[in-house]
């Protein structure tokens, strides 16, 4: 290729130029992009996304090392310029490393029927709570490449450091054993880290996911991949780079319209469901049998989908929760709307099943229809913002796959609000999915994980 001239301009393809004027002009589906190749014969363009060559002749994206650098070095510069320092990228094996990997020929490979990363968790005495978070974690793949590549560099002089003992359990898990492991340090750490969740009584394994997810941002944020963000308020751990979102809040005066916006960082969204005391919106058209967002199901069933939908609607405040508005100078009625900002690359949904009222507490067994797909597109920001400006429209599905997520990882309670007992199902490849419960550990269908009750 860098001896190949362009047709069009006869500037040198090794510059990245060919195709790029078509691209980067509004081009942008692949159909369009494809047909313009072949009219102007046009053999290579890059994605600018990636920053990927795709080779028109052989219909395949082409690896090169050189282009591959160029295009790392483009995006450490982009990164720079947007103050938000480097990013976390996937491990990449030392000259070293490959020269150990070769003296070894008889190391595990990881196949399509493999069962290295599963291994049952010792339950220690109600602790299903924590084994049901711990197998939905050391299945979330980039969380896993980072710690299979020794990423973590510890500045914690004591043996307390939550990270460490992670690195440690992937280790464990992804070693080949079968034998049951059993977590005490890192039930010890935990309950020197996370008080309240200390001792044998029942826990909430969504209280302990965001107490182990606030512990391990604590303790890596130190590393050089938190501390390389220029701005002091943001950290660019691991934790956050996964997990964390944004959420903007709108509030709008209901006097002169004028809309006063904040956006906070979310590591979940915590949903209601109907059942609750909370007043609830009617069932979506969607809701009659049809398949929304790639949810089939049956009439009158809730979804994941309806959820998020009363979760991103607009809400009056009422007269008893007046706000003072800068327009109007003065407090006046107004309502909120919370839509997405910024996706993180994990999105984890926590179903309110557990109510705690002055005159009840219950679980609301309420089931709800959660898809292998979800399309987060309709619920963001820029979509909402487009409604208002009459410029909406469904977008192609080759534009929409940023928002798009496939589900790992599924949590369930059995039970009471007094006793029950928690239970996973986790994603070991594509389509394979196994049921994680405490030490045991047995193959499980898809229409196992979508029938539960999540």
């Amino acid at each position: 290729a860098k001896s190949c001239v362009c047709h069009m301009c006869g500037v040198h393809l090794n510059r990245l130029h060919s195709c790029l004027y078509c691209v980067f002009f509004g081009c942008f589906t692949k159909k369009h992009i494809h047909e313009h190749a072949k009219n102007k014969r046009h053999n290579l363009a890059i994605d600018l996304l990636y920053g990927g060559i795709y080779c028109f002749i052989c219909q395949d994206y082409i690896y090169d090392k050189d282009m591959e650098q160029i295009a790392k070095e483009e995006q450490r510069k982009a990164w720079k310029i947007q103050g938000v320092g480097e990013k976390y990228s996937t491990w990449e094996p030392t000259k070293r490393e490959l020269e150990l990997l070769r003296h070894n020929p008889k190391r595990r490979k990881i196949t399509t029927n493999c069962t290295i990363g599963l291994r049952g968790l010792i339950n220690l005495g109600n602790t299903c709570f924590m084994n049901c978070i711990v197998q939905a974690l050391t299945h979330t793949p980039l969380l896993r490449d980072f710690f299979l590549s020794d990423r973590h560099k510890c500045k914690m002089l004591s043996n307390s450091c939550l990270v460490c003992e992670m690195s440690q359990l992937f280790q464990e898990f992804y070693s080949g054993h079968r034998s049951p492991h059993i977590p005490f340090r890192l039930l010890h750490l935990v309950w020197t880290h996370a008080r309240h969740l200390a001792g044998y009584e029942q826990q909430d394994a969504h209280e302990f996911l965001i107490a182990a997810l606030d512990v391990l941002h604590r303790h890596c944020k130190d590393d050089d991949n938190g501390k390389k963000a220029n701005n002091p308020n943001h950290c660019n751990c691991i934790i956050d780079q996964i997990f964390t979102g944004g959420l903007q809040s709108d509030v709008t005066c209901q006097v002169c319209h004028g809309v006063s916006t904040t956006i906070d960082p979310f590591w979940d969204i915590s949903l209601d469901l109907p059942g609750s005391s909370t007043p609830f919106w009617p069932l979506s058209p969607g809701s009659d049998g049809s398949a929304v967002n790639g949810e089939s199901h049956a009439s009158g069933t809730t979804t994941l989908t309806d959820c998020l939908r009363r979760f991103t609607r607009p809400e009056h405040l009422g007269s008893s929760a007046k706000i003072k508005c800068s327009g109007c100078h003065s407090y006046q009625e107004s309502t909120k709307q919370l839509t997405m900002k910024k996706l993180p690359i994990v999105a984890c949904f926590h179903l309110k099943r557990f109510e705690h009222s002055a005159k009840l507490r219950r679980k609301i067994t309420t089931y709800v229809s959660f898809p292998l797909e979800l399309d987060m597109t309709p619920f963001m920001a820029s979509s909402k913002e487009s409604r208002m400006n009459g410029q909406y429209q469904q977008p192609i599905d080759t534009l929409s796959n940023d928002n798009k997520y496939s589900l790992f990882a599924v949590v369930n309670h059995q039970g009471t609000l007094e006793s029950g007992h928690y239970t996973s199902f986790i994603r070991q490849h594509k389509d394979q999915w196994f049921k994680c419960d405490d030490a045991i550990i047995t193959k499980a269908s898809i229409k196992d994980v979508l029938d539960s009750e999540g």
